[in-house]
C-alpha cells in the first residue's frame, strides 16, 4: 500500500533542517561514552558501557567514519574521538603478524571481507577530516581489500579466511559485498583510484542488474562459491543478525541508495553511466516497501521475508528504517517524484514515534511489531553509523561517499559581512 503523494519540500524546509541537525548532535553526544581504551564499544540500553566490554573492530570503524563526518561538520568533541579510533585501528585492533584486523580487541576470529570493508571506510572518511595516520591507515586497508578479498575472476569480494588467510570460505554474501561497494566509492573519491570506483560498478551489476533483477528485485543475500544462490540458508537460524534466512527489505534499501552514488561518482568521472543504475535503485525501493511495510499490518519495515514474501522476522531493526529514510531521500533528489517524499515523511514519523529513545537516549535498535523495545537480534544500542546517516543525508548533495559530500559543502554566509 502505497501513501498518498504530498508536495515535495520538507527537504528545503528551514525547520525540517534544523530538526535532523539537532538529532544527529544528540546522536552523536549519545555515543561519545562508547570510547575505551582499545576502540570503541557497544552501549547497552541506558547509554553505559557494558560490564567487561572488550573494543570491537566494526563499531570502532564505524564510530571513527561517524565522528569523522562530526568533525567535517566542525562539532566538537569529534576530532579527538577520530584520532582515538584512527590510533585503535593502526595498534590494538591491528593483526601485526598477518595483516589485517581482529574482530575485537581480544584477537582470534575469521577475517571478515564485512569487516575490512567498515576499516578502509573508516579510514577514508578519517582522511577527509585530516586525521594524523589516517592516510598510512587506508593504504593498509586498501591493500588488504585489494591482495585478500578483491576476486578479479568473480567481480566480487571473497567473504572470510581464518587469522592466517588460509581456510577461504566456501561462501560468497551479499551483505558484505555491499559495504564493499560503500568503502569501494569512499576509496575511490578519497584516495583518488578509480579502479575502486570499476570495481563498485562491477559487483553492483553482478548482484543487482544480475541476481536481483532476475529475482523480481528480491535479492539473495547468500551464495556457493560458484555463486549460485543458497535459498534456504540460515532458515534454520533466521534471527542472525549478518546472514538472516530470506530477504532483507534493508538491504534493498542501501542499495538503492548506493546505486544512485555509484551513478554519481561516475557522472563526476565523466564515464559512461549505464541507465540501469536508477532503474535498478527505483525497482529495489518499490518492491521493498510494497513487500516489506507493515507487511504484518502493522507500521515499519520488517527485518526479513521469507520467499513467499511473508514476513519471516517481524521486528523492525532500526537501521532497516533508517536507510530507507537514506533511500528515499537520495530518490526524491534525483526523481522529484511525489511518492518518494511521501515515504520519506512517513518514515520520519515512525521512527520519531517509534525509535527515538526520548528518556535514555539514542534509537532504540530493534522493536516488535507493535513497537515494544526487543533484543531479539540486537542487544543494546551498537553504534550510530545508520541513524547519524539517514540524518546528513537529506541536506547532502549527490556524492560518491558522505566525506566527499560534507568536505564540498560551501562555507556557511557570514552575517557580519555583506
Amino acid at each position: 500500500m502505497s501513501p498518498s503523494p504530498t508536495p515535495p519540500d520538507w527537504l528545503d524546509r528551514l525547520p525540517h533542517r534544523c530538526w535532523l541537525e539537532r538529532e544527529a548532535q544528540r546522536l552523536l553526544d549519545f555515543s561519545k561514552p562508547s570510547r575505551v581504551g582499545d576502540g570503541f564499544v557497544a552501549l547497552d540500553n541506558a547509554g553505559r558501557v557494558p560490564s567487561g566490554a572488550v573494543a570491537d573492530t566494526i563499531i570502532t570503524a564505524r564510530m571513527t567514519h561517524s565522528y569523522a563526518l562530526g568533525a567535517l561538520l566542525g562539532l566538537p568533541g569529534a576530532e579527538t574521538l577520530v584520532a582515538h579510533g584512527v590510533a585503535s585501528l593502526s595498534g590494538p585492533l591491528r593483526d601485526k603478524r598477518n595483516g589485517g584486523w581482529w574482530a575485537t580487541a581480544a584477537g582470534g576470529g575469521r577475517k571478515l571481507a564485512y569487516l575490512h570493508a567498515f576499516v578502509a571506510l573508516g579510514a577514508s572518511s578519517a582522511v577527509a577530516a585530516g586525521a594524523t595516520g589516517a592516510e598510512a591507515l587506508l593504504a593498509e586497508a586498501a591493500d588488504v581489500l585489494e591482495t585478500r578479498f578483491w576476486s578479479e575472476e568473480e567481480g566480487a569480494l571473497r567473504e572470510s579466511f581464518d587469522p592466517g588467510w588460509g581456510g577461504e570460505e566456501d561462501y560468497r554474501g551479499a551483505n558484505s559485498n555491499m559495504h564493499g561497494v560503500e568503502a569501494m566509492l569512499a576509496l575511490a573519491d578519497i584516495s583518488g583510484q578509480p579502479l575502486w570506483r570499476e570495481r563498485a560498478l562491477r559487483v553492483a551489476a553482478r548482484l543487482i542488474h544480475g541476481a536481483a533483477r532476475a529475482n523480481g528485485y528480491r535479492l539473495p543475500e547468500h551464495y556457493g562459491r560458484d555463486w549460485a544462490p543458497l535459498r534456504d540458508y540460515n532458515r534454520d537460524r533466521p534471527w542472525d543478525d549478518l546472514r538472516a534466512f530470506g530477504t532483507t527489505p534493508g538491504h534493498a534499501m542501501e542499495w538503492a541508495h548506493l546505486l544512485l552514488k555509484l551513478e554519481a561518482a561516475l557522472i563526476r568521472q565523466g564515464a559512461a553511466v549505464p541507465g540501469w543504475l536508477l532503474d535498478d535503485a527505483v525497482a529495489l525501493f518499490d518492491t521493498a516497501m510494497a513487500e516489506g511495510w507493515g507487511a504484518d499490518g502493522l507500521p515499519g519495515l520488517v527485518y526479513t521475508l521469507d520467499w513467499e514474501g511473508r514476513p519471516s522476522i517481524a521486528n523492525r531493526a532500526h537501521w532497516v528504517q533508517a536507510e530507507a529514510v537514506v533511500a528515499a531521500a537520495t530518490l526524491l533528489r534525483r526523481t522529484g517524484e511525489p511518492r518518494f517524499e511521501a515515504w520519506y515523511r512517513r518514515l520520519w514519523d515512525y521512527i520519531d514515534l517509534t525509535l527515538i529513545d526520548r528518556q535514555a537516549g539514542g534509537w532504540l535498535h530493534e522493536v516488535d511489531a507493535a513497537g515494544r523495545p526487543t533484543e531479539r537480534i540486537y542487544r543494546g544500542k551498537a553504534d550510530l553509523y545508520h541513524a547519524f546517516q539517514a540524518l546528513l543525508a537529506p541536506v547532502l548533495p549527490p556524492a560518491p561517499c558522505y566525506a566527499a559530500a560534507l568536505a564540498e559543502l560551501p562555507p556557511p554566509r557570514d552575517p557580519f559581512r555583506p
